[in-house]
């Protein structure tokens, strides 16, 4: 049984996946797939918003699952690809008041069975398995750039130093809006502590 269900997201951002998905499928030479670039993003979109299952997709959508994961890490890997880089998200954020820095939490199910295979992901701050994604934004909070994902145990500022986000972000008259997390003994590691 399907249903009708909205996706939170702009028809803009629709639109721009689906031209990724015409130029690389023009680029790869693929002639045939079972969603047309419009219908691909969508599904895509839904799984990545809403969290969707592939089961639950699969059936939506009328293709396998085995289709659906590929569908999904195609689109994945072309917006990545298309992400900016640190260096871009520096000069973007140059022109802004400020930037805020933050770290989040991706949840995630179990890595493992074995004991201990599963540790290095478990976020003792989050009671929870997850990937630490470090995040800077501009003041109205639309997304300059998002790290690399690294084990939800790595805390933020040590995430923020391997991503070399406080080396990038200093030699700018550029405050920076941080959490408490980025502070090593009342030091604030050239960011603004915020409130």
């Amino acid at each position: 049984m399907s249903y009708p269900a909205a996706v939170d997201l702009s028809s803009r951002t629709l639109r721009y996946a689906a031209g990724l998905l015409r130029q690389h499928r023009r680029l790869i030479g693929s002639r045939w797939r079972k969603l047309s670039p419009s219908r691909q993003p969508l599904l895509v979109l839904a799984h990545l918003r809403c969290g969707d299952t592939y089961t639950r997709l699969a059936a939506g959508f009328g293709v396998g699952i085995a289709t659906l994961w590929r569908y999904v890490t195609e689109l994945v890997d072309l917006l990545a690809r298309s992400a900016p880089d640190l260096a871009a998200a520096v000069q973007a954020a140059r022109r802004k008041a400020y930037v805020v820095l933050d770290g989040t939490l991706v949840t995630i199910d179990r890595v493992g069975m074995r004991t201990g295979a599963d540790r290095p992901y478990y976020s003792g701050k989050h009671k929870r398995h997850g990937l630490n994604v470090q995040v800077l934004t501009d003041p109205a909070g639309r997304l300059l750039w998002a790290s690399p994902a690294l084990p939800g145990s790595v805390h933020d500022l040590t995430a923020a130093r391997r991503h070399r986000l406080v080396h990038a972000l200093t030699g700018y008259e550029l405050p920076v809006l941080a959490g408490r997390g980025y502070q090593v003994g009342g030091q604030s590691m050239g960011v603004v502590p915020a409130t």
